[in-house]
């Protein structure tokens, strides 16, 4: 599954490397080569980033579940049970 951006996000993104560029290589980056290095980025670091995420709210989400038992589970056939340990009316 291809990582895809917005135009606007995608625009903010290459504005944000050209200023890296600016202030941390002491060099200037284009447009083209910026959104190219932005290109190969999504393609080979992002699905790395995006299948952690994945696995990370999976796992949580099984907690969740596994949780879920505890927190909304009625016991059965509880009148009886509760009309025997009460005193008995006539």
């Amino acid at each position: 599954m291809a990582i895809e951006l917005k135009k606007e996000v995608r625009d903010e993104l290459v504005l944000s490397i050209q200023r890296y560029f600016e202030e941390n290589m002491d060099d200037k980056i284009g447009n083209i080569a910026a959104g190219g290095l932005l290109g190969f980025v999504l393609e080979e670091i992002g699905p790395v980033i995006y299948n952690k995420a994945v696995a990370d709210v999976q796992e949580r989400l099984q907690i969740r579940v596994a949780d879920l038992e505890f927190e909304v589970h009625e016991e059965e056939f509880q009148y009886w049970r509760k009309c025997d340990q009460s005193p008995r009316r006539r």
